[in-house]
């Protein structure tokens, strides 16, 4: 029997990591952990366990405790912030016996940070990359980006905390922003085209499968509605990206498409917010890694199957006699 531990089990990509391990038939021991104690997580796990905020002083005292007292073999982060505490404490949680299913530890950091990775793909003469600026002066960003125009978070995920610049009265409130919290970038192709694409990785330059949807944000910035599409077009970028940054395991690559060719939004290091319905389609990040890290096992490129998702809103119920519905 594997035993995993998912953190933020009560967020769409924790539940999402539990429900794709259970739907691989195997016989997995799940602990999901959360800070709610009223969430939907165990309605998908063997074991909930309440957990501290991360960051704080007794959060890796409490992690190691859990995963030593429930002998996790793999631990899997549900959260963008588990994700970089973890590998600050890599040793300490591998000394449990443990594996956290982490990236490799150089593009994680590089992520953090949406200014240092444009940098570094500037400085690689990356195709995809879209050009940003800390420039400060209105008429100077209007020239070079057109108006409207975007100041981008430097730091966060999904589409949290963007400005659409529609005027100099708007950049101005933001202005004193620019170069610390935000970046100007300029707006690239549209809604309507932006694509989501999961690879799993080697480590070495290159990946052995991958998956891309067409997607739809919610307000929240995850998936909202997706549609199986073709890879082809992007494969040239994934190419290139892999070489450069030699991601390991599941990683996550957002782009638009636009008439220069795709263009990279961001990178997330880890399992997404989509990865419920790429399972649901055949492609089963989850269980990948289960097989790769822990079986020393290679994923194979699955069988996509053609469709489209749509998210709801849905209820689980506890009954208090111990039955769930």
């Amino acid at each position: 029997m594997k035993r995993v531990l998912v953190s933020g089990a009560s967020g769409i990509v924790g539940y999402g990591v539990l429900r794709a391990l259970r739907q691989t038939g195997q016989d997995i021991f799940l602990v999901g952990t959360s800070i709610y104690d009223d969430s939907v997580a165990p309605a998908f796990c063997d074991v909930f366990e309440q957990a501290p905020l991360t960051g704080t002083p007794e959060y890796l005292d409490w992690l190691l405790a859990t995963l030593r007292r429930h002998r996790i073999d793999l631990l899997v982060p549900g959260i963008e912030i588990d994700m970089y505490h973890w590998v600050d404490h890599i040793p300490h949680i591998q000394a449990t016996g443990a594996l956290p299913l982490l990236n490799e530890p150089s593009l994680i950091a590089l992520c953090k940070d949406k200014w240092g990775f444009y940098q570094q793909l500037l400085a690689a003469g990356v195709t995809c990359a879209i050009e940003s600026s800390l420039e400060q002066d209105f008429a100077t960003l209007v020239a070079q980006f057109g108006l409207p125009f975007l100041l981008k978070p430097r730091r966060g995920f999904g589409s949290k905390g963007i400005v659409r610049v529609t005027s100099e009265a708007v950049f101005q409130k933001h202005r004193a922003d620019i170069g610390t919290v935000l970046m100007a970038q300029p707006i690239v192709g549209n809604d309507e085209e932006e694509f989501t694409l999961s690879a799993f990785c080697d480590g070495s330059g290159g990946y052995f499968a991958s998956m891309t949807l067409q997607r739809k944000l919610s307000r929240d910035g995850f998936t909202d509605k997706a549609e199986v599409a073709d890879s082809a077009e992007f494969d040239p970028a994934i190419d290139e990206l892999c070489r450069l940054l030699r991601p390991l395991g599941p990683t996550n690559f957002q782009f638009r498409r636009c008439a220069q060719g795709p263009k990279l939004l961001e990178i997330n290091p880890r399992i997404s917010s989509s990865t419920a319905i790429r399972t649901a389609f055949g492609y089963n990040e989850s269980a990948m890694a289960l097989d790769y890290f822990l079986d020393q096992r290679d994923p194979a490129q699955p069988v996509i199957r053609r469709g489209r998702a749509v998210r709801y809103t849905d209820e689980h119920i506890f009954y208090e006699d111990g039955l769930h519905l």
